[in-house]
């Protein structure tokens, strides 16, 4: 019986999206099927659009609701990290989920985890070591990417990319530069301000580890269902 699997995300600005359909990829070239669904947006559009954000386009992976993940045996998770942690929208949806607690009803489900951070600090292990609490309270076994799969991509220095093993991930931000001129008497000052952007989209080597990831997923939890 092959298991039943989800890819569970939340993306505002489509890098942890780009990463969804490299998942996917690896999840069918392992033999596999997966549903895609997206985290119900809590932000309003004037916030969104004021943060230059596009908004949710559910047309091909709709909202999921808590009930809905108790029907599937194993999900990814993708998450944008929010200062190392959970954003608002995924922190509200597992903040729904008491009643699947209260009768163990994602007790003995299989999970792994994907990130976009802004940087190289800003949360790649971190984010998915805040998850744990959660899917420990919730008896969910984490399934971790690890190194074994794809240890010369994850060691390679060679260019920057995200991805450690806890889960695949990619960087979002590029910096622009600002100048200021400030005119005094007798002085000029010039002062540089660099702000991110979040130009930055994943790179091959990115979506590779994230193809590989839903591969290895997919491989690991169907040993549980023979």
């Amino acid at each position: 019986m092959a298991p039943k699997v989800a890819i569970v995300y939340y993306s505002m600005y489509g890098h942890i999206g780009q990463l969804v359909a490299a998942e996917a990829k690896g999840i069918e070239a392992a033999g596999g099927k997966v549903d895609i669904f997206q985290v119900p947006e809590t932000l309003s559009q004037e916030v969104l659009t004021k943060m230059h954000a596009p908004g949710q386009d559910t047309s091909k992976h709709p909202h999921i609701t808590p009930n809905k993940l108790a029907e599937y045996d194993a999900f990814l998770l993708g998450i944008p990290t929010r200062y190392g942690n959970f954003p608002a929208q995924w922190k509200t949806f597992w903040d729904q989920t008491g009643g699947l607690w209260q009768s163990g009803g994602l007790s003995g489900k299989y999970a792994g985890l994907f990130v976009s951070t802004a940087s190289l600090g800003g949360g790649q292990e971190s984010t998915c070591l805040a998850s744990m609490s959660t899917l420990a309270h919730h008896g969910i076994i984490y399934v971790p990417f690890g190194y074994s799969h794809a240890f010369g991509e994850m060691v390679d220095l060679s260019e920057v990319h995200g991805g450690s093993p806890w889960g695949a991930g990619t960087f979002a931000v590029s910096l622009i530069t600002a100048f200021e001129l400030s005119f005094g008497i007798e002085l000029l000052t010039i002062r540089v301000n660099q702000g991110p952007t979040g130009a930055r989209q994943p790179t091959e080597k990115e979506l590779a580890l994230a193809t590989k990831q839903g591969e290895t997923f997919y491989q690991t939890v169907s040993k549980a269902f023979p």
